[in-house]
């Protein structure tokens, strides 16, 4: 089961931190967001032992992924959030076997 924190309401313009932490190393993790009526959006991963990074256009230079291989946990910086980020983020691991695993939703609200 993957341990999932952060969230809440924040305004326009400030800044949250997710972080999501595994049992175990994990080959990729990251979150996904879907807001109400909208398709379930990947937001950014970090894959394999180079941590190579992959953001969707919408959140790029705004947001950052990294992660504690220590603690296997991944963390997504938010900043200069916008009322388009309001979503319930979801974060996930996947083995090198593609078994995916989820951590729970966590909402996200940014007002303007």
């Amino acid at each position: 089961q993957l341990q999932a924190y952060g969230g809440g309401s924040v305004l326009a313009g400030g800044s949250l931190r997710l972080s999501c932490a595994a049992p175990r190393i994990m080959f990729r993790m990251g979150w996904y967001r879907q807001a109400p009526g909208n398709q379930r959006e990947l937001v950014a991963s970090i894959t394999g032992s180079a941590g190579t990074t992959n953001y969707a256009d919408s959140v790029k230079n705004r947001f950052a992924i990294y992660r504690d291989s220590a603690k296997n946990t991944v963390y997504l910086e938010m900043n200069n959030l916008e009322p388009e980020d309001t979503a319930v983020y979801r974060c996930f691991a996947e083995t090198l076997l593609q078994s995916t695993y989820w951590g729970q939703g966590t909402q996200v609200t940014v007002s303007s």
